[in-house]
């Protein structure tokens, strides 16, 4: 918790505004997905009506996947960047992920804030289920997490890593039903959405922030499960690669 402090005040260090651009930054993205795209792009969201149902929809699900394409892309060169700290001995390596962690989700924690303050504005109801959303957040944060550790222990033994990892976040994004909704999409094509793990994970944030119901049990339980076997594997590969690390750094 200390390294995540020190972290957030080195980064707004001699700044006049200091920790408010954590708060700043994301509302102002919120606005202008709400006011511009919705202007621009008038698509009907089943389920939610009004105006501004398109922003409503697209933050919620971004709200989700930038939480998690941030720590994967983080994690990425994270190794390779903090070289010289790794090659110390008496230097925790398990600080590094850690600190990426709790920045992350203090951005996206500030994210989500800004995004119920726009809500009340553009008159979209607030319910209880919105209450699982820091739960949610978490869960993307795990499993993000174990495939981030996965990715940056493997990108210092194989760079090309460096290069796959965005193009395949890339592919990921336009798969998951972040900026149109799945039943648009031909029958064959939304069967093979289940086997795309944000899928679920989108559809969570959909269900507490968009449609203000309480969210699916069997897609917050895949959740569950996707996060703990993510977080675990990246942790023992993390921990078993830990020793070669400074070696090949």
């Amino acid at each position: 918790m200390t390294s995540v402090v020190n972290d957030f005040r080195v980064r707004f260090s001699r700044s006049l505004l200091g920790g408010l651009w954590t708060i700043l930054n994301p509302l102002a993205m919120v606005i202008i997905y709400a006011v511009v795209l919705s202007q621009v792009l008038k698509a009907r969201i089943d389920g939610i009506s009004g105006d501004y149902a398109f922003a409503i929809y697209l933050t919620a699900g971004l709200l989700c996947w930038n939480l998690f394409s941030q720590i994967v892309s983080g994690a990425l060169g994270l190794f390779i960047a903090n070289a010289n700290l790794i090659k110390k001995a008496a230097f925790p390596k398990v600080v590094l992920p850690t600190v990426l962690l709790g920045n992350n989700l203090v951005d996206s924690l500030a994210l989500f804030v800004a995004m119920v303050l726009v809500y009340v504005v553009l008159g979209h109801t607030l319910a209880l289920p919105m209450l699982f959303a820091p739960l949610l957040l978490v869960l993307v944060a795990g499993f993000a997490v174990g495939i981030g550790l996965f990715v940056g222990v493997l990108n210092v033994f194989i760079r090309d890593l460096s290069q796959l990892v965005p193009i395949v976040l890339q592919l990921g994004f336009w798969f998951t039903p972040i900026v149109y909704p799945a039943n648009i999409l031909p029958e064959h094509i939304q069967s093979l959405l289940a086997f795309n793990p944000l899928y679920h994970f989108v559809g969570l944030f959909h269900d507490v922030l968009v449609f203000s119901r309480l969210p699916d049990m069997q897609s917050l339980l895949i959740a569950c499960v996707l996060c703990m076997t993510s977080l675990t594997l990246g942790l023992v590969i993390f921990r078993r690669a830990s020793a070669d690390l400074s070696d090949v750094l």
